[in-house]
């Protein structure tokens, strides 16, 4: 963009806050005080600079003061705004509410199925920006808002990322461009979370590659009306087709993370416990899996979950609590407290800023874990749940 064209936009940026203020006063410009005029240093860039002002004033978009006593009286003194739509013209640029109400047209059918479409149009029209774009993006957070849309009526099933996405737009890697706008749809948040990709298309039930549904214990899995024995160290099932578990064990441990769950299921403890591989954030049709799961369990049985102590950790955390509740269970953290990490864990932990610490206990009140938040905030740490050894609850655990 040349020195002319970020001037013409800056004014026209200024108009448009001024107009959206309802301020009545002339927008103007001292050019003394404009780097990209004041630091011309050639003939030719005066020439065309000025070209370009006297242009845009013939448009009906300025009005320029010159000095008139200084040299051949062409030195720009001052830039004063006539028209902002003329300006817009000038600049090759759409108005802002005219951005707006194109993107409003766009969004007209998800702004009341999804309330954060409106708090992204109201940030639009104040000037600001989500994720990064502006209005331009609105196709995109369309699009997201229809894949969101399709895949809550589609729950109970897994879909792979980039069959889903030919299906819903005929293009294989469509969604892949649209996951910070499926993360913002799906979460309600304006902000940026921490979840890797992976993870948001795991919210949603996308996968790369179908998942088996990972659990390590004793008992008999209902597998499509198949009765089918448990294994040692671990088993993976379809998760789609379980039904439900019949096994006497009287704790059930979830586990966010891959190797931990290995570590774990061949611990010399794990068949008095019922261990479940979430695969990090769990999908919708895990979760449903996971309500049936702990519907054939003993209504004494214990609950926990063990997962990073890190935002993603705890909002992980949170949509387990969630999905426990509905089965009648209350989810209780294990080694997700800094008061139950060894002193020598919690030397070795990262400090997390106010910032995230604050994150950080939100989401672990969401789980339900209010003791969790006020160790943390006594304690504050972030630790991946890969730096400790497995130890698992013993089924009388608290």
């Amino acid at each position: 963009m040349s020195g002319v064209d970020a001037v013409l936009r800056r004014l026209l940026r200024r108009a448009e806050s001024a107009r959206r203020r309802g301020d009545p006063r002339p927008v103007s410009m001292n050019m003394a005080k404009v780097e990209e005029y004041t630091g011309l240093r050639t003939l030719a860039a005066l020439e065309h600079f000025h070209a370009r002002i006297a242009l845009a004033e013939r448009m009906g978009a300025l009005r320029a003061e010159r000095d008139v006593n200084a040299g051949d009286g062409s030195r720009l003194v001052r830039l004063m705004v006539v028209d902002a739509a003329a300006l817009a013209a000038a600049v090759g640029v759409e108005l802002l509410e005219d951005r707006i109400a194109a993107a409003q047209a766009l969004l007209v059918d998800w702004r009341d199925r999804f309330p954060v479409v409106e708090e992204v149009l109201s940030r639009w029209r104040d000037g600001g920006k989500v994720r990064g774009a502006g209005p331009e993006a609105a196709a995109d957070l369309r699009d997201a808002a229809k894949a969101v849309a399709a895949r809550r009526e589609d729950h109970a099933y897994e879909r792979v990322l980039r069959r889903e996405s030919t299906r819903l737009f005929g293009d294989s890697k469509r969604l892949e461009k649209l996951t910070r706008w499926l993360e913002l749809i799906a979460t309600g948040e304006l902000a940026a979370g921490p979840l890797p990709d992976v993870e948001v298309w795991a919210m949603l039930g996308l996968r790369r590659e179908p998942q088996p549904f990972l659990v390590a214990g004793t008992g008999e899995a209902d597998v499509a009306g198949m009765a089918l024995p448990l294994v040692r160290p671990f088993i993976g099932l379809p998760v789609e087709q379980l039904r439900g578990l019949a096994t006497g064990v009287r704790c059930v441990l979830s586990i966010e993370n891959l190797a931990s769950f290995h570590d774990a299921a061949q611990s010399a403890d794990a068949g008095n416990v019922l261990l479940l591989y979430t695969g990090g954030m769990p999908s919708p049709a895990w979760r449903a899996a996971y309500r049936r799961v702990l519907a054939g369990i003993d209504p004494t049985a214990r609950v926990f979950h063990w997962g990073d102590i890190d935002e993603g950790g705890f909002r992980i955390a949170a949509t387990l609590a969630a999905t426990a509740a509905e089965a009648g269970y209350g989810l209780r953290p294990w080694l997700m407290s800094p008061d139950q990490l060894p002193p020598a864990v919690r030397s070795d932990a990262a400090t997390p800023n106010p910032a995230e610490l604050e994150r950080l206990c939100r989401w672990a009140a969401r789980a339900g874990w209010e003791e969790v938040s006020t160790s943390l905030r006594r304690q504050p740490m972030l630790l991946e749940q890969e730096m400790l050894e497995p130890v698992l609850p013993a089924p009388d655990a608290s």
